[in-house]
């Protein structure tokens, strides 16, 4: 079981919020977008993604009766192929979008959603929005950013990439081509652990180390949510903050 909060904010500088999240207990789904693209295009990617998702893992939910648009790998899981396929069908919506609306052109969004069937945790990520899994008073980044400096993580410390003149170029975003690779995972889930998804408005100006001193500090999941966007605003507040927080419960 999964007990789940949101909170978003546009922060200090943008009037409009480009950052989409979903929280669906019937699914056990959770998900975050951050959208980008000018006259407002990135809130229509963003929720444009999300929703395009949340549909097909209704529809393909057990007993449902979904068209499977893309074939399935038959060496992964149906969790796995359920969410590669929704988040395949949320790039196809977007670029399509992109393609026939002009103000829209060029859009595009990140996109990390997360599945939980038992004690089993899918995963899939597009882009810079990131998943983490705090357990035992340790925090763990689980996806791997779709950036310059998400390919360099292995070579360069974190201290170093931080502050990289091009730590915020992405390398694949949602939306941006027909077809785009998919990062997908999985992990067996413990009684009490916490799944934290962030956009990079977040984990941007917070260190890894205060986000995890900041769980640490407080269990409470609404009262973690809304320390961490403050203390996000606190240390910069010049993008949208996003942050979805869930505890898995045997």
């Amino acid at each position: 079981m999964l007990t789940a909060v949101t909170r978003t904010h546009p922060g200090k500088v943008r009037t409009n919020n480009e950052d989409f999240a979903l929280v669906d207990d019937a699914l056990s789904a959770l998900a975050l977008a951050d959208g980008m693209g000018g006259h407002q295009a990135g809130e229509v990617a963003s929720h444009l993604a999300i929703e395009t998702l949340r549909a097909f893992l209704q529809e393909s939910a057990a007993g449902g009766d979904a068209q499977w648009p893309f074939a399935t790998d038959p060496a992964l899981p149906r969790s796995t192929n359920r969410l590669r396929v929704a988040v395949a069908l949320a790039n196809r919506q977007v670029f399509r979008t992109s393609e026939e609306r002009p103000e829209c052109s060029g859009m595009g969004t990140t996109l990390t959603a997360a599945l939980v069937e038992g004690a089993r945790l899918t995963f899939a990520n597009v882009g810079d929005s990131r998943l983490y899994l705090y357990r035992d008073g340790a925090l763990e980044q689980i996806t791997r950013d779709d950036s310059l400096m998400g390919s360099l993580s292995d070579v360069v410390d974190a201290e170093t990439l931080a502050r990289h003149p091009m730590r915020h170029v992405l390398t694949n975003v949602v939306g941006r081509a027909a077809e785009i690779p998919i990062a997908l995972g999985e992990r067996a889930l413990d009684d009490g652990d916490v799944l934290l998804l962030s956009s990079d408005g977040v984990h941007g100006p917070v260190p890894h180390a205060a986000l995890q001193g900041l769980l640490q500090a407080e269990p409470d999941l609404d009262r973690a949510a809304d320390l961490i966007v403050r203390t996000a605003l606190e240390a910069d507040g010049r993008d949208n903050i996003t942050v979805v927080l869930a505890r898995h419960n045997l």
